[in-house]
């Protein structure tokens, strides 16, 4: 028996959840209970990250919703899912902290309750060998995760500091004290060597920092053993050529989806917003599916042109544009306090192209 939602089917919250689900099923074959509370804008990318780098007890710690509600959002996927037909697979979640500790989603961690957000569900139109490849893969422990310091931090077992940390028994401890001293950093840039030097290595980490801009953690490069990279190394001299060949390959590709994308993401402005200036559409779709900008128009929601995306991209593009919003920001106006002063002018220039 799963937990009792407390909330109707025909409300809010079952829409928001069916909504959510559906952008992820189409995105992805198969929807989690993250994707839910991320999609519900409960939680954010970088608070999941903590949560998964063992940072945070529990996933409600770093969720602005209590259990109870997130145990409702879950019982309406759970109703949505039995509905269209998916294929409930239970599956491990484990952290990527020095002792690899199963992550709780909840502070009191209610055995029943934990596994009912540990259930994943996938599409019937996955292959059996897709599905199975899926759930040994979300299955396998993750990457252990070592973290550039932002901020002054003191080692839980030395007491001493440096650049990296990793989190175990919820406190930073430094390499030393995790035995992972011996390991050489690799940095991000070279996809097939990083690769490869992983493979090779027994033992390996993932080095992350924060970005504050972005407000997430970004991958800076890898630890591996040194001898595993210098295979690595003469692996990727002895085919650089094919390599160079199927990057190409690959741009031109990714450059074609590109263009595809902003056509129909231009499309689906007109359709919400049909006085919206042809030119003008074009223009947001370009400046906000532009890859690598980290912009709305590169969230998994726009990515299937969900109306709340592409609404936001419109959005941000009224306020740069149409509002005095980036003066006030220069003469020193609280960013909450300009956008109260803009919104008058943001929802007349939507209601006119809304007409």
């Amino acid at each position: 028996m799963g937990h009792p939602c407390t909330v109707g089917k025909g409300s809010s919250l079952a829409r928001r959840v069916a909504q959510v689900a559906e952008n992820a099923l189409v995105q992805r074959k198969h929807v989690t209970v993250v994707d839910v509370i991320c999609g519900l804008r409960w939680s954010y990318q970088r608070d999941i990250d903590i949560w998964r780098q063992g940072r945070a007890d529990s996933l409600e710690r770093v969720t602005a919703v209590d259990a109870a509600k997130m145990a409702d959002a879950v019982a309406l996927l759970r109703e949505w899912a039995t509905a269209r037909g998916l294929t409930a697979t239970e599956t491990a979640q484990v952290s990527g902290s020095r002792d690899r500790r199963p992550l709780r989603f909840t502070a009191d961690g209610d055995e029943e309750l934990e596994r009912q957000f540990k259930i994943e569900w996938y599409s019937p139109e996955l292959s059996e060998a897709r599905r199975r490849q899926l759930t040994e893969r979300r299955n396998k422990a993750p990457d252990l995760v070592v973290i550039v310091g932002s901020a002054p931090w003191s080692c839980g077992g030395c007491g001493a500091t440096g650049p990296h940390h990793i989190m175990e028994d919820d406190r930073p401890h430094c390499l030393s004290c995790a035995d992972l001293d011996h390991l050489v950093f690799l940095p991000a840039g070279d996809a097939a060597l990083s690769r490869r030097a992983k493979k090779e290595s027994v033992l390996s980490a993932v080095v992350v920092e924060f970005n504050r801009r972005r407000k997430r953690y970004e991958r800076r490069g890898i630890l591996v053993e040194d001898e595993a990279l210098a295979r690595a190394e003469e692996q990727c001299l002895a085919d650089e050529e094919v390599r160079l060949r199927r990057r190409e390959r690959d741009r031109v590709r990714r450059e074609a989806g590109d263009v595809e994308f902003q056509a129909a993401l231009a499309a689906e402005i007109r359709r919400l917003f049909p006085g919206c200036p042809d030119e003008r559409a074009q223009a947001i779709a370009v400046h906000a599916g532009l890859r690598g900008s980290g912009r709305v128009g590169r969230t998994a929601a726009a990515r299937v042109l969900d109306e709340q995306a592409v609404t936001l991209a419109v959005v941000a593009s009224v306020r740069h544009l149409d509002t005095d919003y980036d003066h006030l920001l220069m003469a020193g106006v609280p960013r909450r306090e300009a956008r109260d002063r803009i919104r008058d002018r943001i929802d007349q220039v939507l209601t006119t192209w809304s007409a």
